[in-house]
Parts: C-alpha cells; sequence; structure tokens
C-alpha cells in the first residue's frame, strides 16, 4: 500500500475543507465550541465542523492531540490509542478503540488510521487521516470496526494573539453496525465539543503541572 499517496491526497482533501466556506450549517454551539456540518462528498452521510479557541501555540497542541502518551491520557472518549506502525517522522498507522457511547446505544468501535502531520506556512499545523487495511490489526468481535473518511485537525495561530490557536476539526466517520441516522447526528457533534474540551483541559493540566 502507497502510504505516501495517500497521506498525500487527505492532505490535500483536510487541505480543501478548511478552505471551503460555503454550505456549512451551524448545528450546535456549547463551551465555546461551534459545530457545522454539511453533506459529505465521500460517502452517504455528514461531513462535520468543530471550531474553537485554545490558549496554546499549534507546536504544543497538534502533538498533545495525536501522540498516544498524551491522547490516552486526557481523551475520555477512547478506551485505547496506539501506534502500530511508524511509516516515517510525520506519518504513522494508529489504532483507536473508542467507549461504547451514550448509555451503550452506540457499542464499542474501533479504527485503523493512517496519520500525517503537515505544516503549512504561518506557524500553521494539520494532522490528516484516513482509515486503512492494516493486515496485521484485522477487525475482532469485541468492537464494531468503523471508517474514518478524510478528517483531521487544522491549528493556526490566532493574527492578534499568537499565544492562542483557533483549532478546527473535521470528522466523517462511518460507524457500522446497525445505527440510525439520528443517533449518529446526536453523538458526532458532542463527540468534537468534548474532543476540544478535553484538548484544552488536557493542556491546562500539562501547563500546571510543569
Amino acid at each position: 500500500m502507497d502510504y505516501k499517496k495517500i497521506a498525500d491526497e487527505v492532505s490535500e482533501k483536510i487541505l480543501s475543507y478548511s478552505q471551503d466556506t460555503s454550505g456549512w450549517r451551524v448545528i450546535k454551539i456549547s463551551k465555546n465550541v461551534t459545530v457545522s456540518s454539511k453533506p459529505s462528498k465521500e460517502y452517504a452521510g455528514n461531513i462535520y465542523r468543530g471550531e474553537g479557541i485554545i490558549k496554546e501555540v499549534p507546536s504544543k497542541i497538534i502533538p498533545f492531540m495525536y501522540l498516544p502518551e498524551y491522547r490516552n491520557k486526557w481523551d475520555k472518549a477512547l478506551q485505547s490509542y496506539k501506534l502500530l506502525e511508524r511509516i516515517d517522522q510525520d506519518t504513522g498507522i494508529y489504532h483507536s478503540v473508542t467507549h461504547s457511547y451514550g448509555m451503550g446505544l452506540i457499542s464499542s468501535r474501533d479504527f485503523v488510521d493512517l496519520l500525517h502531520v503537515k505544516p503549512y506556512p504561518g506557524d500553521i499545523l494539520t494532522t490528516n487521516s484516513v482509515s486503512v487495511e492494516y493486515s496485521s490489526c484485522p477487525p475482532t468481535p469485541s468492537c464494531v470496526r468503523g471508517y474514518n473518511n478524510p478528517c483531521g485537525y487544522v491549528c493556526s495561530p490566532l493574527p492578534e494573539n499568537p499565544e492562542h490557536s483557533k483549532l478546527v476539526v473535521f470528522i466523517q466517520p462511518e460507524l457500522g453496525g446497525m445505527l440510525p441516522g439520528s443517533v449518529v447526528e446526536t453523538a458526532l457533534p458532542t463527540t468534537l465539543i468534548n474532543l476540544i474540551t478535553e484538548t484544552r483541559a488536557g493542556l491546562k493540566g500539562l501547563k500546571d503541572h510543569d
């Protein structure tokens, strides 16, 4: 499998999502996070965008969000998260297992994703992910294998306050199983809000600890 090519393709898509300003509909605002959605071009559902301000610089935020040694400590949605294979300095294959959600309404899911970190001019840092087939991590009976269409984080310094950053998160997962659309449409905005608020709290805890 040409992981380099996949990484380049998904990075192009995340960049295009971040530049796409039309057609987004705000569906939820909570805890200073705004969630919007629009129909996805990748699958029959929606792409969701979460936006929030974080009191830190992109070079600190992005590693904190994707490296297992940090993420396993702060992300309450995940049972486990680990690197399966390092492709190069900026690219790896990761396996994540989620907790069940909504009193068991959505059972545990797992995902195997290629993740590529890419910088852009202006101290912008991004993660760019998509699910891949990976023979040494086949689906197991203990959880439903999901599929992440192109997803990622785009983190850029605020021009008026470079010590703070704007974090934009794009997700469009196919959760598998027999879930009603209404359940997914409720769960995913909440997932985005939790992700950004837990990143804020985790980074603050890290700073307080230092």
